[in-house]
């Protein structure tokens, strides 16, 4: 589970945490960045994609740079 995600959107970087507004987006280049509840932080670099939140459910599909 994790406790934040900020994602490259193609308007800007933003951040989604639980309860967030359902939302699909189109995502550039950059990183993936993935705060677990420990306060671990991951690291995803990616080429493009998309991301979509859903009843605190986030997918994301994309390339990996």
């Amino acid at each position: 589970e994790a406790k934040s995600v900020i994602v490259p959107g193609k308007s800007g970087r933003f951040e989604m945490l639980e309860n967030h507004a359902p939302i699909i987006s189109i995502l550039s280049s950059g990183n993936i960045k993935v705060t677990d509840h420990n306060d671990e932080e991951k690291l995803i670099e990616i080429s493009g994609g998309s991301v979509e939140m859903s009843n605190n459910k986030i997918t994301i599909l994309a390339n990996t740079a």
